[in-house]
């Protein structure tokens, strides 16, 4: 092929990549508008255009807010655009983490869920909710602090038992996983036993949801999010190379070892920012980027950016679900968004591991 043919096919290639990740941003425009429009209190969509157009500049001068009720106002941007923003940065994060930990295992099944990481966020947010909530540093409450520091811990540790020479296997990775995940939660159920008045708070953290998102946390959450993803996508080229074998890579060029530490402590700083402001919400991670890879491709170029969409999308869907679900039983009653995607989440597993189970078999 001469270079031209080349150049061309490039070109052909990157103008495709950039038209999806165009279409993907106007869904998520639209799917996050729609969600506004979902609740208990009905408010029109000319009144939410209204609304955002008051309070954002470049909307402003569009729509007339003349008309907007005061109620409407305050629901719109402090009951429910809070915690859509919520699911959106909570929901990239979580999808871009699971892109990170499957490129870097090379496995469809590896997630920060399954890999202790998120185990080990909760116990330490669980510690910082049982013993010091109301301790911040530079904005940041503890328990995000904590969920931090027990990501990073969480995840070294799996990756340190599992690692045999200069390689980690799936099945020992995976069942390593597994017994760090039931040791951790076996320290959060002791911390719930002794916990007594913060029980309460414990559990709806555990579950996993955005019911009392606030501004602040957010905001002090995303730029973790944001730098972490960043810094993740500038590796892009090294995941493609890793997908064709750490000895390939090696000759490529790549320094596998100091690449595949550095992509785990950006995926645990990201992971564990999004977990503590939505508590333990699953699968996301394992399920976006296994279907958004079926239907782009392993190019991690485009499968970085697209799965961090997808991810942000699929997860206000859910929050929108877990909004309405249970309302004709009744008006104030809604379901954790982490149940609702666990509920996706386990089949998907299910499917996933009876799919590759000769692979894994011993």
């Amino acid at each position: 092929m001469s270079t031209d043919e080349v150049e061309s096919t490039y070109f052909r290639r990157t103008s495709r990549w950039k038209l999806i990740v165009v279409l993907l941003i106007i869904a998520l425009i639209v799917t996050i508008i729609v969600s506004l429009n979902v609740g208990y209190a009905q408010i029109s969509f000319t009144n939410i255009l209204a609304i955002l157009g008051k309070h954002f500049p470049f909307l402003n001068g569009f729509v007339d807010s003349s008309q907007v009720l005061p109620r409407d106002e305050a629901i719109i941007l402090q009951i429910r655009l809070p915690r859509i923003v919520a699911g959106v940065v909570v929901g990239a994060a979580l999808a871009a983490s699971g892109v990170v930990y499957q490129g870097v295992f090379k496995n469809p099944m590896a997630d920060s869920y399954l890999l202790g990481v998120s185990a080990g966020a909760a116990v330490g947010a669980t510690f910082s909710l049982l013993f010091g909530a109301g301790f911040s540093f530079f904005g940041l409450r503890l328990v995000q602090i904590a969920a931090f520091a027990g990501a990073l811990l969480a995840m070294f540790l799996v990756y340190s038992i599992s690692r045999v020479g200069s390689r980690v296997p799936v099945t020992t990775l995976l069942l390593c996983g597994i017994a760090v995940n039931f040791f951790l939660y076996a320290i959060v159920a002791l911390l719930e036993v002794i916990a007594g008045d913060e029980l309460h708070a414990i559990v709806f953290w555990l579950i996993g949801g955005f019911s009392n998102v606030l501004w602040s946390d957010i905001w002090a959450i995303t730029p973790f999010i944001v730098i972490g993803t960043v810094a993740t996508y500038f590796y892009a080229r090294d995941l493609n190379m890793l997908a064709l074998g750490e000895d390939t890579a090696q000759h490529l060029g790549v320094n596998v070892e100091r690449t595949k530490k550095i992509l785990l402590v950006l995926a645990s700083m990201v992971t564990a920012a999004a977990v503590s402001l939505s508590g333990l919400v699953g699968f996301v991670g394992l399920m976006i980027p296994h279907i958004t890879r079926l239907v782009i491709g392993p190019d991690h170029r485009i499968l970085f950016p697209t799965s961090t969409i997808i991810g942000a999308i699929f997860l206000v869907v859910c929050d929108a679900i877990a909004r309405v679900v249970a309302s004709p039983f009744a008006s104030t009653l809604e379901l954790p968004v982490g149940i609702i995607t666990m509920l996706a989440g386990a089949p998907f597993f299910i499917l996933l591991f009876r799919k590759k189970k000769d692979s894994y078999a011993l």
